[in-house]
């Protein structure tokens, strides 16, 4: 065992990293080649058409930075705590029979913890809509 952990830290060093270092300086030096690049040949003519907001070929009517009601930010948040809940799901599903009674009893305090959350939720009202 000792031996296969000598062995696993001898071919892992930071010579290995190299050509991913390089191809990181690659992307990256391209991207910024390809943004300088067309800002330097593209068009540049400005006129007051093309520097006006397009608003999906509807008229512009009123400031677009009107207060929006908290609510929506709020159910937009509890959505993604709650869709990213179920992604801890799939490793679980995967590994089930290996991961046996205690494996079940993890998952089932991670779900009762998320359970009771969405209970606080919904005692503090924050996906009620009347007001």
């Amino acid at each position: 065992m000792l031996l296969y952990f000598l062995q696993v830290t001898e071919n892992n060093n930071a010579s290995n990293y190299l050509p991913i270092g390089l191809q990181l300086i690659f992307a990256i030096g391209l991207i910024a080649t390809i943004i300088i690049l067309s800002d330097w040949l593209g068009p540049k003519r400005r006129t007051e058409d093309k520097l006006q907001n397009f608003e999906s070929g509807i008229e512009i009517k009123g400031n677009a930075r009107q207060p929006v009601a908290i609510k929506y930010f709020l159910v937009a948040i509890l959505f993604v705590l709650f869709d990213v809940e179920v992604i801890f799901f799939y490793p679980y599903a995967v590994n089930f029979r290996e991961l046996g009674w205690h494996g079940f009893m993890a998952v089932l305090l991670f779900v009762s913890l998320f359970i009771a959350g969405l209970v606080y939720i919904f005692r503090k009202g924050a996906l009620k809509w009347e007001d």
